[in-house]
């Protein structure tokens, strides 16, 4: 059985309401964590390139590509392990791998912390699959928006419009688009708020000023009915 939503979200709608409310550069990214080869939409062919995924997403944010990546196509280990592609390597488990690259005072601290990070069940997926939401021909997991700090308070006032409350994100600095912003809705089912990290920046094009975010597929048609109302509101900073 495939891997959809029951509810008839239109995914094309929204992605108009967000991009025209929010001025945003480049597109509301749908990502899809198939399972197997089998929930692969028809007619979408695998990327020809070997990328990270943050690099995916940018390519459908700004190019407007639909494409799919089994993880031979993935390059970034700590990123394709954190979407439940592949096993966790010993350099990253042992805290080797970021200690290298001069980031925490240990081992140990680096253990810690990807002890922490949100991952994809190891080998739960099949391949990832990408496209701007606007033209999505399959149900998204999760749904990526990459823009500056002011359009972040926008979403940010859109999650809180019905019920309230404190916004709580989690983070490290590292992983930011795979396991932030990816991972983290698909598992917990709530929008989460990343700063970035040096790869995503280095590597995918997201500018100094830019900052990611994930959005959970099922809750897009609230989301986007709050988003309209605040970004509206007569205090609202445009």
């Amino acid at each position: 059985m495939e891997d959809q939503i029951r509810t008839d979200i239109p995914y094309a709608e929204i992605a108009e309401t967000m991009k025209k409310t929010l001025g945003l550069k480049g597109s509301p990214v749908a990502v899809k964590l198939a399972k197997s080869p089998e929930a692969i939409p028809e007619g979408v062919r695998q990327i020809d390139d070997t990328v990270r995924h943050c690099q995916m997403v940018s390519r459908a944010r700004l190019n407007g590509e639909i494409f799919y990546a089994t993880v031979d196509k993935h390059s970034c280990m700590g990123g394709s392990w954190a979407l439940g592609l592949r096993e966790l390597t010993k350099s990253l488990r042992s805290g080797e791998f970021y200690y290298k690259l001069g980031k925490f005072e240990s081992w140990a601290a680096c253990m810690r912390t990807i002890q922490q990070v949100p991952h994809v069940p190891t080998l739960e997926t099949y391949a990832t699959v990408y496209a701007p939401l606007e033209k999505t021909p399959f149900d998204p997991h999760v749904v990526i928006i990459i823009a500056e700090p002011r359009v972040m308070l926008k979403l940010a006032q859109a999650t809180l419009y019905r019920l309230g409350g404190r916004i709580e994100s989690s983070m490290s600095g590292i992983q930011s688009v795979c396991a932030d912003a990816t991972a983290q809705p698909y598992l917990t089912g709530k929008v989460n708020y990343s700063l970035g990290c040096d790869g995503s920046r280095r590597f995918s094009g997201i500018e100094d000023n830019e900052q990611v975010m994930g959005i959970p597929a099922e809750i897009l048609p609230e989301f986007a009915q709050a988003l309209a109302i605040v970004t509206a509101a007569p205090g609202s900073v445009r």
